[in-house]
């Protein structure tokens, strides 16, 4: 019940910390969206290279993000942005990279071999062919990266409040730092509703690009 109280009394800070976490995400996994979905489709024309990208993306992942963060701190330092924002922003960017850059791959490498040669035969140029046949079917598995980048980094934004970045896990450090349960729980159900109402917004929005006759 205490607890109930505290986010009932609170309600404009958590909601103000939300806007913060959603904008580290939003910002980074867009970014993420533009680089990593072009780099997923260049690389379906080399195997060595596409190996090369994803074993690369793959180690990013496995790096611990405080241990990121202590690297990107010194880096960004010596441009005055060694905290905050942007050094959170540039993490979550690269945790991104491997789920959609994979899926991005993969969507494009499974297309069926035979609606390519259709659209030869219709007279598609390669740009042409992928922006309207590959590029559609592969939405779906695309749309399923970007998800996953989302619902992890809405995570990984929480630790982004020991550098002074904000967001919701501005409220789970001091609720550990003040030895205060309330607004340690209060932090964490509202990340946890907050990766459970973007991974809905996004199936929504899978949903709405994803051709009509894919989805059949």
């Amino acid at each position: 019940m205490e607890t109930v109280g505290f986010i009932a009394d609170n309600l404009d800070l958590i909601a103000a910390l939300t806007v913060e976490h959603v904008s580290i995400v939003g910002v980074a996994v867009g970014l993420a969206i533009l680089t990593g979905v072009p780099i997923g489709i260049a690389i379906t024309q080399n195997r060595k290279v596409a190996d090369a990208v994803l074993y690369t993306a793959g180690v990013l992942i496995t790096i611990p993000s405080i241990a990121l963060f202590g690297v990107l701190i010194p880096i960004l330092s010596t441009i005055g942005h060694g905290i905050g924002y942007l050094p959170a922003v540039i993490a979550v960017l690269l945790y991104s990279q491997l789920p959609i850059i994979r899926n991005t791959y993969t969507a494009i490498n499974n297309v069926d071999p035979a609606l390519r040669e259709a659209a030869r035969g219709m007279g598609m140029r390669p740009l042409e062919r992928l922006r309207r046949v590959e590029i559609p079917l592969a939405v779906p598995v695309i749309m399923a990266g970007v998800r996953t980048a989302v619902v992890i980094n809405i995570g990984v934004t929480a630790i982004a409040a020991y550098i002074g970045a904000g967001g919701l896990g501005t409220l789970i450090s001091r609720g550990i730092s003040q030895t205060d349960p309330r607004q340690l729980v209060a932090g964490a159900l509202a990340v946890s509703l907050l990766a459970i109402v973007a991974d809905y917004a996004l199936l929504w929005a899978q949903k709405r690009l994803t051709p009509s006759g894919v989805r059949a």
